[in-house]
């Protein structure tokens, strides 16, 4: 029996299994449930009571029309422009320090949307949603809201579990104001039978009692664990995981909660920040067809080009301040901006040939004798030149192409993994008997679940563990590695400066190359002499992978690379790794990177390494192949079971008879138990 959020809220004990005790299914405590030694008193104070109950309904009463918010009010206006559902930002504008981060963002969300936000490290995009959960309040612009009290979810990248409570509680703990009022309405129940002859004591006690049985009616109180017990199996937990603890689960399950503890508030907006970060794919693609079936407004920061290509319905872009609103997925999204450029490109042209023209006729008509015609001219120039209808021209992000240092003779075989058993104690055996080769020119993804061993397979290659059983070898004949390590940011030392990194990373290279790296990754003259200590995270991020790029090697160990890199940081490693003469392996999560680099995927499963030859495109196609069979397979085994059933619900009872005495003929049953006894145990051991 699923365990009931009354067995999980202190005091809240008695009322039937699934319920939140007896108050919980009485909330406004009828005047018969009352100890009869008050409910005189009940009596008398019942204008009291009613008086308290009137101001309560006056207060759920809908409010007049309020005014209109002032700028920058982070609540915004609600149910105006048109907005029947989500929310509308208008004309955002917010400055730190002296540095404008948003100047006019306008995009809205509607039921059944998913935008996408997009742009580089520092644009914005998170500053948009602290704004909109009224966490940071715009210099300007508002936000307006599809109704009051707008209830506004979050999930982050970082998951909001506790680790020693069970799966049953976890899920509970969405509801705390509930379980509270719960557990405080049995406490003052309690009081009032004992509380003797004091009526003051017990006016205040039945005053608190009905506020809260208020609130409670508000809150859905009894609804809760119907709620919880519709809401897990679709996350996929079993009412067998009710008792097991969150700690004995993996990040993909305890993201599952959370996204569960946010939809049982039944929430009008759901904001989604970096959520694919620290999931396995397994757990992204459940993630992506899950939110596929929601129809509540969302909105996704994501570097995730996948993610956002599988979601979203819209992209809002955010460039140096300024958003811009694409139809489609992300892909859809690229394609229209470079559209949309080019055509701007053209009327720029235009437009600067029209200026050109104008100001030359301007001069030659000003040197002569016409000068009403120099008038006329000048001022078609500054209409030309006016705001409404001059073209901006187009902005060019900085070009980041870099390239790995040459490849120098290297031998044919860059890594041999041979019969390799390893594990740990208290995880069990991840490698058992794998074997694996990678040769010259190669680049090879590691893909599987989190804990499978993919880092640690990194690891044994790189000589930061030893192999329990089997061998691990770098080619011996000019393979020279570059690893790039899961968390290689969190590894630079903060007290050195940008530049400084780099040149003791690198103390061969010559300085006008590092600095010209440096530009490629966005730090200008200033930012490198930045200490590493003060740098953003994006931003330790990009100067972690332009160490690495200055580091010479012919095979490139890459663990999750992509983690923590803006969507231009990403391009410049995928071009780096596309480009790059010699191997690589590469462990990641990103599909996007996955299909752009790999000429191979390697699976870890069941302690193998299952090789499958192809990019990630084939990998998926023979997947797809494999789990239809599958699926194929399983559907025949259901119809064969089924129509086993319904053959045996039509045979007669002589017919059943006579089927039982078979079986138990062929097991011996009836001749002899004991020689049964032992055929028996042939067959099942």
């Amino acid at each position: 029996m699923a365990q009931s959020l009354a067995a999980t809220s202190r005091g809240a004990s008695r009322g039937a299994p699934g319920a939140l005790g007896s108050l919980a299914l009485n909330t406004r405590l009828p005047y018969h449930l009352l100890p009869v030694r008050h409910q005189q008193h009940a009596a008398l104070q019942q204008p009291r009571r009613e008086r308290c109950c009137r101001v309560v309904a006056r207060a759920a009463a809908p409010e007049a029309p309020a005014s209109a918010p002032a700028a920058g009010d982070p609540r915004g206006r609600t149910g105006a422009s048109g907005v029947g559902s989500g929310i509308k930002l208008e004309n955002i504008a917010i400055t730190f320090k002296n540095d404008t981060v948003l100047k006019d963002v306008s995009w809205d969300v509607k039921k059944g949307e998913r935008v996408g936000l997009v742009g580089v490290n520092g644009a914005g995009k998170t500053t948009q949603l602290q704004i909109i959960i009224g966490a940071l309040q715009p210099d300007s612009g508002e936000v307006i809201k599809a109704k009051e009290n707008m209830k506004i979810a979050y999930l982050t990248q970082e998951f909001d579990v506790n680790p020693t409570r069970t799966v049953r509680e976890e899920f509970t703990s969405a509801f705390g104001d509930q379980v509270t009022n719960a557990a405080r309405q049995e406490e003052i129940q309690k009081a009032l039978e004992g509380v003797g002859e004091d009526m003051d004591a017990m006016s205040a006690l039945l005053d608190e009692l009905q506020e809260l049985t208020n609130q409670s009616q508000d809150l859905d109180v009894a609804l809760i664990d119907k709620k919880i017990d519709q809401m897990m199996p679709e996350l996929g937990f079993s009412t067998d995981d009710n008792d097991r603890l969150v700690a004995s689960y993996s990040g993909g399950w305890q993201m599952r909660m959370c996204l569960g503890k946010i939809l049982l508030k039944d929430p009008d907006l759901l904001l989604l920040d970096e959520p694919t970060n620290h999931l396995d794919l397994d757990a992204i693609e459940w993630l992506e067809g899950y939110l596929k079936k929601q129809e509540i407004p969302m909105v996704i920061v994501s570097h995730d080009r996948e993610f956002l290509d599988q979601l979203c319905t819209k992209i809002v872009e955010t460039e140096r301040g300024v958003a811009n609103t694409f139809k489609g997925n992300y892909t859809e999204y690229v394609k229209q901006k470079e559209e949309r450029n080019a055509q701007q490109w053209v009327a720029w042209e235009k437009q600067q040939k029209e200026i050109a023209r104008q100001e030359e006729m301007v001069r030659r008509l000003a040197a002569g004798a016409n000068s009403g015609r120099a008038s006329t001219a000048e001022k078609a120039l500054e209409r030309l030149r006016g705001e409404d209808t001059f073209v901006e021209k187009p902005f060019v992000p900085k070009k980041r192409a870099f390239f790995f240092p040459p490849v120098d003779q290297m031998g044919q075989v860059a890594v041999r993994i041979e019969g390799l058993t390893h594990g740990y104690d208290g995880v069990g055996v991840l490698f058992k008997d794998a074997d694996l080769t990678i040769e010259k020119g190669e680049r090879v993804a590691i893909i599987g679940p989190n804990g499978a061993g993919k880092s640690t397979l990194l690891k044994l290659l790189m000589g930061r563990e030893e192999a329990q059983q089997g061998t691990v070898e770098i080619g011996n004949y000019g393979v020279t590695p570059n690893y790039f390590e899961q968390n290689q940011a969190e590894a630079l030392d903060l007290d050195l400066n940008v530049i400084e990194t780099l040149v003791r990373a690198s103390p061969d290279a010559k300085l006008n190359d590092i600095k010209a790296l440096l530009g490629k990754m966005l730090f200008s003259g200033a930012g490198m002499e930045k200490k590493v200590g003060w740098l953003s995270g994006g931003e330790k991020a990009r100067l972690a992978l332009a160490k690495f790029m200055l580091t010479t090697g012919t095979l490139l160990v890459l663990d999750e690379p992509t983690n923590h890199l803006d969507i231009p940081s990403k391009e410049t490693l995928e071009e780096a790794v596309r480009t790059f003469e010699g191997s690589v392996i590469a462990v990641s999560h990103d599909r996007y990177f996955l299909r752009r680099i790999a000429t191979r995927i390697v699976t870890v499963q069941n302690g193998k390494l299952v090789d499958y030859q192809g990019d990630y495109e084939l990998f998926l196609e023979q997947n797809e192949e494999e789990a239809e069979k599958m699926a194929e397979k399983e559907e025949k085994q259901k119809e064969i079971v089924q129509s086993t059933i319904k053959a045996k619900s039509k045979m007669s009872k002589a017919e059943k008879a006579k089927d039982k005495k078979a079986k138990a003929k062929s097991f011996n049953t009836a001749a002899d138990p004991a020689k049964a006894a032992k055929k028996n145990a042939k067959r099942w051991n």
